[in-house]
């Protein structure tokens, strides 16, 4: 008091205060001592020296904690700090917290009730000695900082308004900083890096707080220290000094911030402008160290979130390493106009060409590259097509050539052979290009389809014609023979033409474009081939032959398979089954359809981009001239390759979920479907081990990491903590839209902002089969539906793999309705035909039957090799049933014309399978030779479509005469016309073109 100089009255204050600090110490003495046996009675005191007291002491200190603070929130609410809302729900959550704390720590000691009512009471003398306590201290602090302050009134007087002054000043400051760090908020959304200049900012202003704390802390001190009272004044005012520099320094380096704002914020601007060319971008590569490229690499690969970089190298790369097997680029080309892969020409000539001179460029490099590419493909495709024809066309021609001359054994029917075949194609295509019907890899199947139906009719009007004039009927001459042919075989030749026509135009029902079309141009080809062979070959060939018979050569020729020649004999197995063992035959006949219908169900309906796709010629092909040598073929190796190792653009599949897409449960189901999907076989891996799927809630996973705001709005959508938002879709999704312009690719939003759908998209593995994807798919959106009974959502799968299944399913389901119409409609044409020609309606049925075997053998047969269908070998249904009728109707006509001319069955059938036989064997012979040279072909497809065709006609050739003559014969016995099964000792007659030719001096029986 004596250093103070104290006054008098001063010294009286001064004693007060001391007297009452003392009693109040001594006070909160007593009641610390008090509640130190309070902590004992609940502890030792309940459960005694046992392990569970110190968890009862570690309950009741944090319930003092507790009661601090509600002690703490009563004086802030009766300074009238708080108003009533937030005092009652602090106090509510305090007294929570406080009742938790107590049951949970006697639950887990394990109290009996009388512990626990202790242990409770306890607690209750705790809180009761805590607020008591507090009450002591605030007084005590109270009686300190106020009695300094009385005493020397004026001094803090005038300190206090030094620090206003000062305060006033921070305040400024404050408020400059607040500025500052606005603005330092504004430029984060521009990079980082000012991103991190305004958390400096941010720090700049919590350190100007706590310089004010430094100055609170200086006025605590000066009330402790009275006796320096003085000299702490003089030290306060130098400290806001100091600050008022520190203020000033403060401001400056806000300038020097806003300064550097600017900078950052023309830089990001000069950045996003940035757009430097692929030489700049591989130069500025080229120029960096070893170290700072690994550095860079690594950076960009070891982020497991980062998919696009992972998704350019194969599966069996591990994240964070420098170094993989290989990589992948991604080249977008740009065309004039839009084009499709899928559609005939969808890709122009300098895309294509682009390709392949990307291709070359490759060759160059010291490293090992695959350019891999669509229009890359349909040039291998295109080139493999025509070296295979290149191959091929001359075999086929050579073959034809050979097979008609020993069937014609003349030049000159030879030559109209061939040039009646010419002008049917020449009329087809002609067609084609009248109507706009593109020529498609389908089309393929027409020429063949028109050439074995020209051969066949040309060899049976030229087979007839000969026949005739070697017959002694009603006249030999060139003229009233080809009137007599063209009068028996005429009506055959219609009605097969007739019911061809029918079996293609049953495409029709396809819902595919092209196999309609193709339907429609084999049918005008069929109409085609009937008017050359049957009116203008044949007009033309009796021009010639009277002028030559006029010119002294003799035109007669025996017709093939006729007299005792050998071809004679080996037809005649189908006569002599038919009457030694016909239920042999057809029991055999039974079991081979049988089996065959088996292997037609087992088919494969899936087609892949390999199967168009050329693999390396033979060695043999290397050696054949220049014309004829082929290129070589990447591709499928290619394609293999990247199948087995990379991820495909075109290998991805969508699910699509229409419908509450804003429930809560949305994401919810989203999430499990990624879960399930990461499980299944179909769907690709990516190298981080992640399955590659796409989703809304992948696409919030990624904004949320690199966007703070979005990030809050994401996990407080997030009530359940698993990491998938459940709640306030629509707000996150308005969120989403506004920070990423690339979530219009995953949720649809209407133009009112109503969101209506989103979808999924899956990558698919390059191995994996349509089939099996569609099934895996389907699985995913019925777990998403609940198949269908959720109300709330529609899921369906779609993409690229599942609408190839789709079409794979129409082709399929277009083989099964086009052979049920056209067998359907074929037997009501051939039933109501031979009816009315006199013949017993039944005959239509017997004469389709065989067509039907071969059907099914020809399917099963594909079973057997492996072939699945695909645009060429999917036709193969309308191609045997077209050939099949032709030779089924060709036998049954000529059978019911002889069985009328000589009366007695095994003459008849004899006749018939001679002489129509044998016209059918040459027509078969040159077909199957012709077009059995595909085999030899390049292309896959133009391999299994000659092998499978050659079959169908050999099929179909056998069923006519080895086959139907049973049927024939029973059909005779059963339903037919009464005549003599007698066995017959003599030779038959020569056999003649119709019942028009018969020999009129013999009164038609011989």
């Amino acid at each position: 008091m004596d250093e103070a100089a104290l006054d008098a009255d001063q010294e009286r204050q001064f004693r007060a205060s001391a007297e009452e600090v003392r009693t109040l110490t001594s006070e909160r003495a007593q009641l610390e001592a008090t509640l130190e046996q309070a902590f004992e009675d609940g502890t030792v005191g309940v459960v005694g020296p046992d392990p569970r007291a110190d968890d009862l002491l570690a309950a009741l200190n944090q319930v003092a904690e507790l009661q601090s603070q509600y002690d703490q929130l009563n004086a802030s609410y009766a300074a009238g700090e708080i108003d009533d809302g937030a005092y009652a729900e602090n106090a509510t959550e305090l007294e929570t917290a406080i009742e938790t704390t107590l049951q949970e720590a006697a639950d887990e000691a394990a109290l009996e009730q009388d512990e626990r009512d202790d242990f409770l009471a306890a607690a209750a003398d705790v809180r009761s000695l805590t607020s008591d306590l507090f009450e002591v201290e605030t007084a005590l602090a109270r009686v300190v900082e106020g009695a300094p302050f009385e005493l020397f009134q004026d001094e803090f007087a005038e300190l206090e308004a030094r620090g206003e002054e000062l305060e006033t000043r921070g305040a400024e400051l404050e408020a400059e900083a607040e500025s500052i760090e606005a603005r330092g908020e504004r430029l984060a959304d521009r990079g980082d890096e000012l991103e991190v200049r305004g958390d400096e900012l941010e720090a700049w202003g919590e350190e100007l707080e706590a310089r004010g704390d430094d100055l609170e802390a200086w006025g605590d001190e000066l009330e402790a220290r009275g006796d320096e009272l003085e000299a702490r004044g003089d030290e306060l005012e130098a400290r806001g000094d100091e600050l008022e520099a520190w203020g000033e320094e403060l401001e400056a380096w806000g300038e020097e911030l806003e300064a550097r704002g600017d900078d950052l914020e023309a830089a990001f601007e000069e950045l996003e402008e940035f757009d430097p060319s692929l030489d700049e971008q591989l130069e500025y590569l080229e120029s960096m160290s070893a170290a700072a490229f690994e550095e860079a690499v690594t950076d960009t690969l070891g982020d497991d979130d980062n998919e696009f970089a992972l998704g350019l190298l194969p599966s069996s790369y591990d994240p964070g390493s420098t170094s993989a097997d290989a990589r992948m680029t991604f080249i977008t080309q740009s065309t004039a106009e839009a084009t499709s892969a899928g559609e005939p020409g969808g890709f122009g000539a300098d895309v294509v060409d682009a390709q392949l001179e990307m291709r070359e460029l490759a060759s160059d490099r010291n490293q090992e590259y695959v350019v891999f590419g669509a229009g890359a493909m349909m040039d291998e495709i295109d080139r493999s097509m025509g070296d295979s024809l290149a191959i091929v066309g001359p075999l086929a021609l050579l073959f034809v050539v050979i097979a008609l001359s020993v069937a014609y054994r003349d030049p000159l029917d030879i030559v109209l052979g061939v040039l009646g075949i010419l002008a049917v194609l020449v009329w087809t295509f002609g067609f084609m290009g009248w109507m706009g019907i593109a020529f498609n890899q389908m089309m393929i199947a027409v020429p063949v389809l028109l050439i074995g139906l020209s051969i066949d009719y040309a060899i049976h009007v030229f087979m007839r014609h000969r026949e005739q004039r070697e017959a002694d009927g009603v006249t030999d001459d060139v003229r009233g023979s080809m009137t007599v042919a063209l009068a028996g075989v005429g009506v055959a030749l219609v009605w097969v033409t007739a019911t061809t026509a029918i079996g293609f135009l049953a495409n029709l029902v396809s819902p595919i474009e092209p196999i309609r079309a193709f339907g429609i141009v084999s049918a005008f080809g069929i109409l085609a081939a009937l008017v050359v062979f049957g009116a203008l070959v044949p007009a033309v060939k009796v021009e010639l032959d009277c002028l030559l018979e006029r010119a002294g050569f003799d035109r007669r020729k025996r017709a093939f398979g006729t007299g005792e020649s050998r071809f004679a004999s080996a037809l005649s197995v189908g006569a002599i089954a038919a009457r030694r063992a016909p239920l042999v035959v057809l029991l055999a006949v039974l079991l081979l359809t049988a089996g065959g219908m088996y292997g037609a169900t087992q088919v494969d309906t899936s087609f892949e981009d390999e199967d168009f796709l050329a693999d390396s010629p033979p060695d043999w092909v290397y050696s054949l001239p220049a014309p004829f040598t082929p290129g070589e073929y990447h591709a499928k190796a290619e394609l293999d390759y990247v199948n087995e190792n990379f991820q495909r653009e075109d290998a991805q599949a969508q699910l699509l979920i229409r419908g509450e897409v804003t429930d809560d449960e949305t994401l919810e189901r989203v999430a499990a479907i990624e879960e399930r999907a990461g499980e299944s076989d179909v769907v690709y891996v990516l190298a981080s081990g992640a399955a590659d799927v796409d989703s809304p809630l992948s696409t919030m996973e990624d904004v949320a990491a690199n966007n703070e705001s979005f990030n809050e709005s994401f996990v407080a959508a997030d009530t359940t903590g698993d990491g998938v938002p459940n709640e306030n879709l629509e707000a996150l999704y308005d969120e989403l839209f506004e920070v990423d312009e690339n979530a219009a690719n995953l949720i649809y939003r209407t133009d009112d902002g109503e969101y209506e759908a989103i979808r999924m998209l899956v990558s698919i593995s390059g191995n994996a089969g349509s089939a099996e994807t569609t099934d895996e798919m389907r699985d995913l959106a019925a777990s998403f539906d609940d198949g269908g009974t959720d109300p709330r959502w529609s899921a369906i799968a779609t993409g690229g793999p599942i609408v190839n299944h789709v079409v794979e399913q129409d082709l399929l389901n277009t083989v099964l309705e086009s052979l049920a119409i056209t067998l359907v409609v074929v037997f009501v044409f051939l039933t109501v035909a031979y009816w009315m020609t006199g013949n017993s309606a039944t005959l239509g049925a017997v004469t389709l039957l065989p067509v039907a075997f071969t059907v099914s053998w020809i399917l099963g047969t594909m079973y057997l090799l492996g072939m699945p269908f695909n645009v060429l070998t999917g036709m193969i249904t309308s191609l045997t049933i077209g050939l099949g009728v032709a030779y089924s109707v060709h036998v049954s006509s000529r059978y019911t014309l002889e069985l009328e001319r000589q009366g007695n069955v095994w003459d008849a059938m004899h006749t018939t399978v001679t002489g129509t036989g044998g016209a059918l064997l040459g027509s078969a012979a040159t077909t199957v030779g012709g077009f059995g040279t595909l085999a030899l072909a390049i292309l896959p497809a133009l391999q299994q479509f000659g092998i499978i065709t050659g079959l169908t006609i050999v099929y179909a050739f056998l069923a006519s005469v080895i086959v139907l003559p049973t049927l024939l014969v029973l059909w005779t016995r059963y339903f037919g016309p009464d005549v003599s099964f007698d066995v017959s000792s003599r030779t038959p007659a020569t056999p003649t073109a119709s019942d028009g030719g018969q020999d009129v001096s013999s009164g038609g029986d011989e």
